[in-house]
Formats: structure tokens, C-alpha cells, sequence
């Protein structure tokens, strides 16, 4: 999967709002498969459908799932151990299943069979149950706003010759039901703000400029994932 893919983003919030009686699961199960297609976890009896696990897991006393969006050097949202950590970094992003004794990391690829078929195999494994040190939506929100500012003075002062307009269009249709206002502003400006990250180009830059734009950019990359991972834990926050 590509880190811009929001599905398991798509699985926390909908997973969420299933799990807090926002939604029933057939709704959070189709959210995920209108977003990226059929929708199946490797078990060790073979592979089941992603509303059947979920049931099951449920069943053992699942209370949420959390987002994890890493990348190398910074592995939001993942606290272990090594085998997961490594699958959802090479993804850049997982889910975890949070239960009454353990936890289960939920980390997609792309499932392709043949010209027709494209969906999503989960792949499973356990995770520890540590809590992640991710930011609470308030600081989340205020280390984006501050980032963004100090992003934008930077980018202004890099100059480069005029370059043709790409639209930046937000792949992602916003959080689920039962969620705080302020979770789905936080997660809308993070949509935008990642849909711009997207089409950032260096060309016609000199070194210089290209290495101050591309620290600004960073720093901007790792605020909104972080205020993305905050967004969707905020449901939790309520309960």
C-alpha cells in the first residue's frame, strides 16, 4: 500500500464508530471496501473476510483501534514489536486492534488476482500493548497550525521559476459518525494540507532552495500525521 492510501485510516474511524455505536459493521466494513475494494485478513485457516474478523475480534473484547502512519525514523503510533514495526514502516501506515490483553496490528497490501480483481489483504500480527506516545488532537491542532505558518515563510522566501499549476485534491471522505467537531476539522485540514504535500515539486530550484523547501516540507509531512493519527484516536477520547 501507498502511505497516501487512506485505508486504514478508513478502518480506524469507521472501526471506531462501529465499536461506539456510531455505525453497525456492515457499514464500516462497506466504507473500506468502497475505498479500496474487497477486504481480506490472512488467517492461519486461509483467508476471511475483514467483517468476520472484525466480529470475532469483537467478540474477545476488541474496545478500539488505533491509526499508525510511520515512516523511517519516526514510527508514529507503533510501539512493537520489531516485525510489525518494520511491515507497517515498508506500508507507511497500520491499524491496531486494541483488546482486553493484548493488542493485533492489522497492516495492508495490495491484493491483486488477475485483470479484474483489486482489493486489500490485512496482514496480522501481534503488537504490543504499550500505548503509543502520539499528541492529543489539541496539541496535534496547534503543532499543525504553527508548522504550517513556519512552512509558509520558508516556502515564500524560495524563489523559482514559474512552473505549471497541479490541483491538489484531498483523497479522503472524512471522519465517521461520533466523532468530535474538532477531530473532523483537525483531520480535513491535514487532508488538504497532505493532497498538497503530493504535488510539491523541486524543479527549476537551486540546491539551497530545494534543501529549505525540502526540511519545510518535512516538518509540514510530520505534523499532518500527526494530526491525523490524533483525529482518528479522538473518538476514544470520549469514552
Amino acid at each position: 500500500m501507498h502511505p497516501d492510501s487512506p485505508i486504514s485510516a478508513t478502518l480506524v474511524c469507521w472501526g471506531n464508530a462501529w465499536l461506539t455505536g456510531q455505525a453497525g459493521l456492515d457499514e464500516a466494513a462497506d466504507r473500506a471496501e468502497r475505498r479500496a475494494g474487497p477486504q481480506l485478513v490472512a488467517a492461519d485457516a486461509g483467508d476471511v473476510p475483514l467483517r468476520s474478523f472484525l466480529a470475532d475480534l469483537r467478540g474477545e473484547g476488541m474496545t478500539s483501534l488505533r491509526l499508525a502512519l510511520p515512516v523511517a525514523g519516526d514510527p508514529l503510533g507503533l510501539t512493537g514489536p520489531p516485525p510489525f514495526n518494520a511491515a507497517a514502516i515498508e506500508a507507511g501506515q497500520a491499524a491496531v486492534a486494541v483488546l482486553p490483553s493484548r493488542c493485533l496490528g492489522l497492516v495492508p497490501v495490495r491484493d491483486r488476482r488477475g485483470s479484474s480483481y483489486a482489493g486489500v489483504r490485512w496482514s496480522v500480527f501481534e503488537a504490543s500493548a504499550a500505548v503509543p506516545d502520539v499528541p492529543s488532537l489539541a496539541e496535534a491542532e496547534r503543532d499543525l497550525a504553527l508548522t504550517m505558518r513556519a512552512a509558509t515563510d520558508a516556502l515564500l522566501g524560495v524563489e523559482g521559476p514559474a512552473q505549471g499549476h497541479r490541483r491538489a485534491t484531498a483523497d479522503d471522505e472524512g471522519l465517521a459518525p461520533g466523532y468530535p467537531a474538532r477531530a473532523h476539522r483537525v483531520a480535513a485540514l491535514a487532508a488538504r494540507l497532505a493532497a498538497a504535500l503530493r504535488v510539491a515539486d523541486d524543479r527549476g530550484l537551486t540546491s539551497g532552495q530545494v534543501a529549505v523547501r525540502g526540511q519545510a516540507l518535512r516538518d509540514l509531512d510530520r505534523a499532518v500525521r500527526r494530526a491525523r493519527v490524533a483525529a482518528h484516536h479522538a473518538i476514544t477520547e470520549l469514552v
